[in-house]
């Protein structure tokens, strides 16, 4: 069985300089949009430095998930506003929404990726809230969603709005099988104690090998695969592309 040319490697951010980046793989997912937004100037200057065939999926700010009460929120440069954050339907929200956009458009970004936070659990509010938030901001991107609290993953209503709302679930497929996809989009957060994430964790060949398995089990048309693991990312993202290029 060949390797899908759909499959894409990269990293969660730039773990090494932006040219040896650009050198070896052709995925990157955008990280610095998380806490606070960058300048627009910056998403261009990336975009025309990046090869055009050089794709950039896109981390939301976090001021879309997470709350504002929480220890990090001081970091988005926002009041602590509860119409803001833990995807509300809120016009606060919605004037964020309006404001990130154009960082996408700037890198030519067709996917964005919320990630919500453990605390962010799966109740009707947040339900409905969800719901509402994610059916109002589409704009032509294809939506990931991350959750990181089981009561989501525990509800066929989870699989429900996934489904009606065409989201793709984001997954560590060491741990988790996605609920559902319009695309494949994998996180790898290096190894588990609990639930503990331990980030600075280096894949071992086998382990790449597993994944591997599991990258074609699970296959769509569309695939993404990004390293999480710290210090070892890139290391790791260019072992796991070299091993699906050459496979047979």
């Amino acid at each position: 069985m060949g390797v899908p040319v759909t499959v894409k490697v990269g990293c969660c951010g730039f773990q090494v300089s932006r040219r040896r980046y650009f050198e070896k793989l052709k995925l990157v997912e955008v990280q610095k949009t998380f806490y606070r937004p960058p300048r627009i100037e910056t998403m261009r200057r990336w975009r025309e430095e990046a090869p055009d065939d050089f794709e950039f999926t896109v981390k939301a700010w976090m001021a879309f998930t997470h709350d504002p009460k929480s220890g990090i929120w001081t970091k988005t440069g926002l009041p602590k506003d509860e119409s803001y954050g833990l995807l509300r339907p809120s016009r606060q929200n919605f004037e964020l929404w309006e404001r990130f956009k154009p960082l996408m458009r700037e890198l030519g970004a067709k996917v964005i990726v919320f990630q919500s936070p453990p605390s962010f659990r799966y109740n009707e509010v947040n339900l409905a809230n969800a719901r509402e938030f994610f059916s109002s901001i589409s704009d032509g991107f294809r939506i990931a969603w991350e959750v990181r609290e089981r009561g989501w993953l525990e509800s066929p209503r989870f699989r429900g709005l996934l489904e009606d709302l065409k989201i793709s679930h984001v997954v560590d497929p060491f741990y988790e099988e996605p609920v559902h996809g319009e695309i494949r989009y994998y996180r790898l957060h290096g190894s588990r104690k609990g639930n503990r994430l331990i980030y600075s964790y280096r894949y071992s060949i086998e382990e790449l090998g597993r994944l591997m398995e599991l990258v074609r089990r699970w296959s769509l048309r569309d695939n993404y695969v990004l390293f999480n693991n710290s210090y070892f990312s890139f290391e790791n993202a260019v072992q796991f592309w070299e091993m699906l290029r050459h496979s047979t």
